[in-house]
């Protein structure tokens, strides 16, 4: 792991020191792993000037070369995989076992934009006039700011960086101030790995400084895509940012999913869900399931096997320890969040099936609630942490309306064995992704993305490469044919 653990800035292929460091803390323990480089303004305007000098090289290099370099990154993010997994681990908090499945997802988007990058093609267009042909092509839009959340510090970087550099684009990352050793460690093999310099750059900066460099990364002339993961209310500043200069903008911000159960659901199958939607990084990924919506016909057998599981399955610890499924919330603020939202569904009736306390430090028991209602602040805002509510409900519509009346719409999942009701359920939930009988829908392969205040833009799946890709069209006029 020492070899990966970079601490400095990575800009135009060198490694820079800022004036100041900042500590990046382990949040099982609250002790410091390293001290990082604090990058201001002016360290991020040295970025994107370097990215901007190496688009004019790197657009002009063939599909074929970046695709063979992206391979190699992928390739080597492979072999050290395990060392960067107990990076993620040390700064996020996950338990290795998905430290690992991060790395393997995280590399999975350069292989697949390794092999996209071959395939970005324009079009041919019946022109209306004889003496023309019509051209449209497709070309890389320019330097792309990508600022991305500590939750997943390795695939939301990829998952991203993979698509703009398959096209051409180059980039300056701004990773999170709380997972910023993941970042630079992928900087540091993209050096082993070919790629030019300034065509991947990373300013990691302190919670203080984040404002001014967001602004700057948003601002820039220079800049010409925006790209962001993170809470909707931060999206909406950075859009307000991006506005001035009118820029490309793709987001994916703030979820708040529902999981219904149905009566006709296969009630193993439901719990096996909820598990792996809910608790999987301890309830801290945008696409965790939230509303718990359960049917009265079934809700008590499944109340009854879903706290059963979660007595035989979750065991909380440092993630590094082989036994954890549960590691910390990433500081103790998202800890008193969780905790808030137990207290407010209490003092309103809500029982504590299982878990409610906080324990050491950013440490808290998973948690299910039963007689929950919508005016429980649990059911209005986004937790992000281990946490179920169940509501029991009677009708599809009543389970329909409660589901969508929430402003974002990013994922939704629900469990149900009639096939009628799973094509009226999966065209009516207003959400970008939905599960049907199935906890956990991330894939490389599929477009990944929200509706309403969930954001806009897809990543991954061949649809994420046209996020970096503008149109031109080309009127050939005059011809003698």
């Amino acid at each position: 792991m020492a070899q990966l653990l970079r601490t400095q800035a990575f800009i135009d292929g060198r490694w820079v020191s800022a004036a100041s460091t900042f500590p990046v803390l382990d949040p099982a323990t609250g002790e410091e792993i390293a001290k990082v480089s604090d990058c201001g303004t002016m360290e991020a305007q040295d970025a994107v000037n370097a990215a901007c000098k190496a688009f004019h090289l790197w657009k002009n290099h063939t599909a074929k070369e970046r695709s063979i370099l992206l391979r190699k990154w992928f390739d080597l993010i492979n072999q050290h995989k395990e060392d960067l997994a107990k990076l993620i681990t040390a700064e996020c908090g996950k338990p290795m076992k998905e430290s690992i499945g991060e790395m393997t997802y995280s590399a999975s988007f350069l292989e697949w934009f390794s092999e996209e990058a071959r395939r970005v093609y324009g079009d041919i267009v019946a022109p209306s006039a004889k003496d023309r042909k019509i051209l449209l092509l497709k070309q890389p839009v320019g330097v792309a700011s990508i600022i991305t959340p500590w939750n997943f510090p390795s695939a939301m970087i990829t998952r991203k960086v993979g698509a703009a550099l398959a096209v051409g684009c180059t980039v300056v990352v701004k990773p999170a101030e709380d997972t910023p050793l993941s970042a630079l460690a992928l900087a540091e093999l993209s050096v082993q790995a070919g790629i030019p310099p300034g065509v991947f750059n990373v300013v990691p900066c302190s919670r203080e400084k984040t404002p001014a460099v967001g602004e700057l990364l948003c601002t820039d002339p220079l800049v010409a895509k925006i790209s962001f993961t993170g809470s909707t209310a931060t999206g909406k500043i950075l859009l307000r940012h991006a506005a001035g200069t009118v820029k490309r903008v793709s987001m994916e911000l703030g979820g708040h999913a529902p999981f219904i159960v149905f009566d006709s659901a296969d009630v193993d199958k439901a719990v096996a869900g909820a598990m792996v939607s809910k608790f999987r990084n301890t309830g801290q990924t945008c696409v965790c399931s939230n509303r718990f919506l359960v049917q009265s016909g079934i809700h008590d057998a499944f109340m009854e096997k879903l706290a059963k599981a979660m007595d035989a399955e979750l065991k909380f610890g440092h993630g590094s320890e082989p036994a954890t499924t549960q590691g910390p919330l990433i500081n103790t603020r998202a800890a008193e969040k969780v905790e808030n939202q137990i207290a407010d569904a209490v003092a309103q009736g809500a029982v504590i099936v299982r878990g409610g306390k906080r324990l050491e430090g950013s440490f808290m028991q998973p948690t299910l609630l039963s007689n929950v209602n919508t005016d429980m602040q649990c059911m209005r805002e986004e937790t992000f942490g281990p946490l179920i509510p169940v509501v029991k409900f009677n009708t599809e519509q009543e389970a329909l309306a409660i589901a969508n009346a929430s402003p974002v719409g990013l994922a939704g999942y629900f469990y149900s064995r009639d096939i009628s009701q799973i094509w009226r359920v999966a065209e009516q939930m207003e959400v970008g992704m939905v599960g049907v009988n199935e906890g956990l829908i991330s894939t490389t392969e599929t477009s990944f993305g929200g509706i309403k205040q969930s954001g806009f833009g897809r990543e991954g799946s061949k649809y994420g490469i046209d996020e970096y890709l503008e149109i031109k069209y080309m009127c050939l006029g005059g011809l003698s044919l």
